[in-house]
């Protein structure tokens, strides 16, 4: 059968988190920190807007586009949280943010298109980029700047063929953001050199400290960006497969005819999910996204001081759920230690290089998961380090 398997699936590597998640499954008694997933449950409202929906027949096929109250609803959201102007026209309901990922890139790479990646980053991108014939090029980004995208950074990689930035942040894994200052900073890069620019910020609710600023709320932006989010990290939604797409029109109708023949449109049930979340955070104030964004904080400041205790050295995470400790001074690389780690004491963590070359030396450990599970965690991390360091 490896006779009719394509060069490119061939020669694309399996994903480096479901990896040590697969290997973590198989072992009894494993605490892991391994994979992004929300341990809230999909808030109640949510739910029963669901079910209700099922209930009351909504089993059909919607618009390709997806409903149009809930793309207004999505248009009226980017406004009113992150100042972005986006109409129900330009939006596409998407299965996650995932495939709004891979429809953006089937609609713009050509063979031999470059697409700049900040490294680390999102497993996806690249592979993604690769399958349509793209090269994916890593742009370095370092702890030791919050690991902030740098015009100085992009500007050594861009080359004639570079047609596209993909701009992540809040970033996974590294818990980075990119503050309004920053953009600004880059924004004149872009610029001269004609980039499209890719703004995955499916973390947009997960900031600590500052909000938020969408590249896609600059003026000079407006007609340049494809924003990429979705319900899953925000609203404990990651199940429901429900995600969005907002590009400019001529660009969102490339990409419609693409989600066209693939996906047809996002589950009907899990749109007036979706559309109740919204309704309901307008309402509110979004408090049940405030109440999730504060337990995760809580639990943010509990991993970054245990990392430090241990001696390891750890960046302050601004954005996500996620915490991108260093391991170099213990002797080991990132995959090295969280194999050990795995074998040793049963602590499930995925190697920084999994999201790039750049995250060689260092570990992502999730804290979406409950107090609970991390203090064990933690104990068992630390008594690891503490062995190895004699």
């Amino acid at each position: 059968m490896r006779d009719f398997i394509s060069d490119r699936a061939r020669n694309i590597p399996p994903s480096g988190i479901r990896k040590f998640f697969d290997l973590a499954s198989k072992r009894k008694d494993v605490i892991s920190l391994g994979v992004g997933e929300p341990d809230f449950i999909t808030p109640w409202e949510i739910r029963g807007a669901g079910i209700n929906a099922l209930k009351n027949g909504y089993t059909q096929y919607t618009s390709n586009k997806g409903l149009e109250e809930l793309r207004q609803e999505i248009s009226f959201y980017l406004k009113s949280r992150f100042s972005v102007d986006f109409s129900a026209d330009q939006t596409i309901i998407t299965l996650g943010a995932s495939e709004a990922i891979d429809i953006t890139l089937r609609a713009i790479v050509n063979e031999g298109d470059e697409i700049l990646i900040p490294d680390p980053s999102y497993v996806s991108y690249k592979p993604c980029v690769e399958l349509m014939g793209g090269v994916a090029v890593s742009v370095p980004c370092s702890g030791d700047n919050g690991f902030k995208l740098t015009p100085e950074a992009l500007e050594k990689v861009i080359t004639p063929k570079t047609k596209a930035v993909i701009f992540p942040y809040p970033n996974n894994p590294t818990g980075g953001v990119m503050e309004k200052e920053y953009i600004q900073k880059i924004a004149p890069v872009i610029l001269k050199h004609d980039l499209l620019v890719i703004s995955d910020e499916i973390y947009a609710e997960l900031n600590y400290g500052e909000k938020h600023c969408s590249i896609a709320s600059l003026p000079e932006f407006k007609d340049r960006v494809v924003l990429i989010s979705g319900f899953s990290k925000a609203f404990a939604m990651t199940g429901w497969r429900i995600g969005y797409v907002c590009a400019p029109k001529p660009l969102l109708d490339t990409m419609l005819k693409i989600h066209q023949y693939t996906a047809i449109c996002a589950p009907i049930f899990s749109q007036y999910a979706a559309l109740e979340g919204l309704k309901q955070g307008k309402l509110d104030g979004y408090q049940t996204v405030e109440s999730m964004r504060e337990e995760y904080d809580r639990r943010r400041r509990f991993m970054l001081g245990a990392f430090r205790d241990m001696g390891l050295e750890c960046f302050e995470p601004k954005g996500c759920f996620y915490i991108f400790p260093c391991v170099k001074n213990t002797g080991m690389n990132g995959e090295q230690f969280a194999q050990n780690l795995l074998e040793k004491k049963s602590v499930a963590v995925v190697p920084g290089v999994a999201f790039g070359e750049f995250g060689k030396d260092y570990i992502r450990c999730s804290y979406a998961y409950s107090m609970n599970n991390l203090v064990s965690a933690m104990e068992k991390i630390a008594q690891f380090v503490k062995e190895i360091k004699g």
